[in-house]
């Protein structure tokens, strides 16, 4: 390889790195850019600056601070809690501070004098909130009275009823006046939304206050090598949407039983920020999963629901299985050796192994016809859905649904046992279509309704821009990857 050949392939190193770097960039929050912006101007601006020999050639235009001279100043309002008025504030310029060659200040070095005459700031201690705390038990740890706890619980507002919810490692902060009294109380209620109840008079009002979010974009990329959960990880995907991926495609791909080595997917998904700082991922805007060759793509409107590229539902109108469970202990089958009776009969179900306790959902929306118990199917439930569907749920350990009651899709119905004819712990479900029963795995789900044909236009706006950002960040990993590719190793 000669020189010239050389140079043009660390030219185009640089060039991929520079449309990464340009790439993260766009991609950070408008504060992260304001502020990067804001320092390489101020680097340009200082470079730019007259040499301090060139101020000293110019003394006759010099109007300095005149050294041992008292100068008053008004110290504008603080913005906390405790606000101190405008504050008359003498300062005494040193004599090394300013000297006859240079008007430069050394602000460390300046002495300030504040007036005394200010309000009596209040103090404040924290409370974490234990196991089995309220808001009685824990001000009375802190020495407060129950009038002090029926003061502060019943503030003006509705929000002071936040406080009926508290969560066990929450911290509350109580701010106390030289009198002992309750001035001010504040509850982070999330990393958005803070509850403040004060003291205003001789009565408490409360008020919720939430930072802004900043929200910006990013993607990931996943191949499947061992499994989908370590895909997901690797790929620096969070439990919460790795399991939110597996919903949105759950429709189509059953993720315990079809997915293979190889299989990929890509996400774009939002990143949030309060002022500055990450405080977690949002939705996910857009997917695509490759499962044996087959893509499968989504897009979230407005409504919170994914759809395929046209419009249509990515939610279908039964879930495929009803519940979290570790294998397949049992498919549906015309015969096959029942593990308790010892005989041959048709299998008219699949059952699906889980923990005992483990929840059973509603495949879809329906009645229920069936909640009770009998020593063949143990506790077990049925449902009337429409079209003819009735699906059908045995060997539950615990009912949580009566008959008569309507239920919808994904609600809890019951609980994993092996109660009545069972060899262990699992959910034996039955789908049936016009008294029939079919291969919940193989029966031809309905779609549920696709965009309504008034948010067509705008929901085709958005799928071809989210579609569009998902193809780009799939280019941008391909480049990465071939740039990683085509990198010079070291033979060391």
């Amino acid at each position: 390889m000669n020189k010239q050949q050389i140079i043009q392939r660390q030219l185009k190193t640089l060039h991929k790195v520079f449309l990464s770097l340009l790439t993260n960039f766009q991609q950070l929050p408008k504060r992260h850019r304001a502020i990067i912006i804001g320092i390489s101007i101020l680097t340009l601006f200082i470079i730019l600056l007259p040499s301090e020999h060139e101020l000293t050639n110019n003394k006759n235009h010099k109007q300095g601070l005149e050294v041992g001279k008292r100068y008053q100043v008004a110290i504008p309002e603080k913005s906390s809690i405790d606000r101190l008025p405008a504050t008359p504030v003498e300062i005494e310029i040193p004599a090394t501070v300013v000297s006859q060659d240079s008007q430069l200040i050394d602000e460390s070095e300046i002495s300030t004098t504040v007036n005394s005459e200010q309000q009596s700031k209040m103090s404040w201690q924290s409370a974490e909130v234990r196991s089995g705390d309220s808001l009685a038990r824990i001000f009375k740890r802190l020495g407060f009275s129950a009038q002090d706890t029926y003061a502060v619980s019943s503030a003006k507002g509705k929000d002071s009823k936040l406080l009926l919810k508290m969560n066990v490692g929450d911290t509350l902060r109580i701010a106390t006046n030289k009198e002992q009294k309750i001035t001010a109380l504040e509850y982070p209620l999330s990393k958005t939304d803070t509850l403040y109840i004060n003291l205003v008079g001789d009565s408490y009002q409360s008020h919720k206050e939430s930072k802004p979010v900043d929200i910006t974009q990013d993607y990931a990329h996943g191949t499947i090598n061992s499994n989908f959960w370590n895909a997901g990880t690797v790929a620096g995907l969070s439990d919460r949407q790795i399991i939110e991926l597996a919903n949105i495609f759950g429709w189509d791909i059953d993720f315990a039983l079809d997915i293979r080595a190889g299989d990929s997917f890509h996400v774009i998904y939002e990143k949030k920020y309060i002022e500055g700082e990450y405080i977690g991922t949002g939705n996910i805007l857009a997917a695509e999963f490759i499962n044996q060759k087959d893509p499968f793509q989504a897009v979230r409107f407005t409504d919170g629901e994914y759809y395929t590229s046209d419009g249509k539902s990515m939610r279908k109108a039964f879930l495929r299985a009803p519940v979290n469970f570790k294998y397949i202990s049992s498919s549906f089958a015309p015969k096959r050796f029942h593990p308790v009776q010892k005989r041959w009969k048709a299998h008219r179900g699949v059952d699906y192994a889980a923990k005992t306790g483990t929840p059973v959902v509603a495949a879809g929306n329906g009645k229920v016809t069936h909640s009770t118990y009998n020593k063949y199917n143990g506790n077990y439930v049925f449902i009337q859905h429409g079209n003819g569907i009735v699906t059908k749920y045995l060997h539950f350990s615990k009912r949580a649904v009566k008959k008569g009651q309507r239920v919808k899709q994904g609600q809890v119905i019951g609980y994993v046992g092996a109660t009545g004819l069972a060899a262990g712990p699992h959910l034996h479900y039955e789908f049936l279509l016009n008294g029939v029963h079919r291969n919940p795995r193989t029966v031809k789900l309905p779609d549920s309704k696709p965009i309504d044909t008034k948010y067509k236009t705008e929901f085709t706006a958005i799928s071809k821009k989210r579609l569009k950002e998902l193809a780009d960040s799939k280019r941008i990993v391909l480049s990465m990857s071939l740039a990683e590719e085509n990198t010079p190793k070291n033979d060391d």
